[in-house]
């Protein structure tokens, strides 16, 4: 999925009762482009929260008519320094990446693509799709694995039946499972079905932050001794510190729940479309890079500076991270066209860090 927002809107939520114990991040509304331009709700990043542990940027999608609007159209467009995880409850999406990976993604199963230094991938919702809807997320590799080499992983986990619902891990260890999935960082995904009035509790790792999206039904979060509603496409953020967690649905229907967690990042990252870096000048590298590959080099995304003049920086050297050839790899012919990188910003991109 690529990213065209530029300038996140914050949302204030006024039904949190205690945000050091748990926090609730609002979805906004993000056109992905195209014709008919499917929407996503973006609970991250927002101003006031970049990162839960690793993870930078959760998408959550549908129930949505593709044939109202088009479904997932998303031609080939590249990422650095990330890795994406696709899940999905309905429809199935096809992708196709510059290592040469291709596959269909369908419901329970997942989707690991770890950009490293560059990666380039396609997504587009199979014509047989009537109706598209789940999540991506996108966490940040730490600046000692961000250079690695690109790779595509895909994994199809078993449920696990709990107390109150069931458990499906997709990365990482979490209610007892473990995914063979290698996130080459410590980070875990996985989702839970509450069944209707019951209780589902979870341990976690003391050392990690977690996020708990609600795709649907009523949720009531408990930790310790505190509780905290949570509707539908919000984030509740808890940070580190507790080691368990039960999740209570609602009388009348299920609850199905997105849970993610990594131990504090601890690193500053820049992070803009497509791409997360350590600097403005590593971004601007990016982007040109792309735009070159692309055929677009005389797009060389140059903007009116703002206040003092930093702004428009478009002379970055290239990145000194040993890349040779294509940062972005190469693609199969016959293939929709790229998608460009849209203009730098008026200002220097700033650094993004989560204490």
């Amino acid at each position: 999925m690529t990213n065209p927002e530029i300038d996140p809107a914050e949302y204030e939520c006024a039904h949190v009762t205690c945000a050091d114990a748990i926090d609730i991040i609002t979805a906004r509304e993000v056109p992905l482009g195209g014709l008919r331009a499917m929407t996503v709700r973006r609970t991250l990043p927002q101003r006031k929260r970049s990162l839960i542990g690793p993870w930078c940027f959760v998408d959550h999608f549908g129930p949505d008519d593709v044939a109202a609007t088009g479904g997932m159209q998303v031609a080939r467009h590249p990422h650095t320094g990330l890795a994406t995880v696709t899940l999905l409850f309905h429809g199935e999406i096809e992708h196709i990446d510059s290592t040469g990976f291709s596959n269909i993604v369908r419901p329970g199963e997942v989707n690991l693509m770890i950009a490293g230094s560059g990666i380039s991938h396609s997504e587009f919702s199979c014509d047989a799709t009537e109706q598209l809807h789940g999540v991506q997320l996108w966490y940040a590799l730490p600046d000692a694995l961000r250079n690695g080499m690109p790779e595509s992983q895909h994994f199809v986990p078993t449920w696990a039946e709990v107390p109150g619902g069931r458990v499906l891990t997709y990365l990482g260890s979490f209610a007892g499972q473990s995914s063979p999935v290698d996130t080459r960082v410590p980070a875990h995904a996985a989702e839970i079905l509450v069944d209707a009035g019951q209780t589902v509790e979870v341990d976690l790792d003391a050392s990690c932050e977690h996020g708990v999206l609600l795709d649907s039904g009523a949720l009531t979060l408990g930790v310790r001794d505190h509780e905290q509603t949570v509707a539908p496409d919000e984030l509740a953020y808890l940070p580190s510190g507790p080691d368990a967690l039960r999740l209570t649905a609602g009388p009348e229907a299920p609850a199905r729940v997105i849970v993610v967690g990594g131990r504090p990042f601890g690193e500053s990252i820049v992070m803009w479309w497509n791409f997360v870096g350590r600097s403005h000048d590593e971004i601007v590298a990016y982007r040109r890079a792309w735009q070159t590959e692309i055929g677009r080099a005389e797009d060389d995304g140059a903007a009116e500076p703002l206040g003092d003049g930093e702004g428009g920086d478009t002379t970055a050297e290239p990145v000194g991270d040993g890349v040779e050839g294509p940062r972005f790899g190469t693609f199969p012919p016959d293939q929709p066209e790229p998608i460009p990188a849209p203009p730098l910003p008026r200002v220097r991109i700033k650094p993004r860090r989560q204490s």
